[in-house]
């Protein structure tokens, strides 16, 4: 017997975000992109958590 799978298709009218980080030097950089909010703050969350220097931020994109 097989197991019937679903699959979620993005809304692609949904906001879509990134996640940036600034280094101790000022300098800023893209980290990821085209993110839904939750991945977004999931991955922001992780990186905070193992205590670099670094910051990290999630902002919405633009359209």
């Amino acid at each position: 017997m097989t197991e019937a799978t679903t699959t979620t298709i993005p809304d692609p009218t949904a906001p879509r975000w990134s996640v940036y980080r600034i280094d101790d030097n000022g300098n800023v950089f893209l980290v990821a992109n085209q993110l839904d909010r939750e991945a977004a703050d999931r991955m922001a969350a992780t990186f905070e958590a193992r205590g670099h220097k670094q910051m990290y931020w999630v902002e919405e994109e633009s359209r």
